[in-house]
């Protein structure tokens, strides 16, 4: 397989990047599933990498394949997390413990407003603007209509 244009071909194993192959094994799913019904898949920072147009792209293949599955996508595209049905944010915190450091995560389910500001912090960063805010509106609003 040859991962660019004008690219020597190789075993898929040697050439594609982590989010290379991710984004191959999508493809080959989204094309050979048949019945998908009652089966999890779970997509880790498959769109790695990608930005704009094309993590928009990816997330709508990942939304079609959710319409025959439940499919639980990691990501930090704020164009990928628009396009879920539902969003939770893992917190990540480190407290003293009695021996030491103690990391603990937690999953936090999103309401809509939630919703809107970690996209709009997807897009932004620390600071979170009403401008933020507003694109994080466009890419739910564009997602609700897909």
């Amino acid at each position: 397989m040859a991962t660019n244009p004008g690219a020597p071909s190789g075993p898929l194993s040697r050439i594609a990047s982590g989010g290379e192959l991710s984004r191959f094994l999508l493809a080959l799913k989204v094309c050979l599933t048949g019945d998908n019904a009652g089966k999890t898949l779970i997509f880790d920072e498959i769109d790695r990498g990608l930005g704009g147009a094309t993590a928009n792209a990816v997330g709508r293949r990942l939304s079609r394949l959710a319409s025959g599955a439940q499919v639980l996508v990691v990501t930090h595209s704020p164009q990928v997390a628009a396009l879920g049905a539902h969003h939770w944010r893992v917190e990540k915190s480190v407290s003293a413990g009695p021996s030491g450091e103690v990391t603990t995560s937690r999953v936090v389910p999103l309401g809509a407003s939630d919703r809107i500001d970690e996209i709009a912090r997807m897009l932004a960063g620390d600071t979170v603007t009403e401008a933020a805010r507003g694109a994080a509106r466009v890419l739910l609003e564009g997602a609700d209509a897909a």
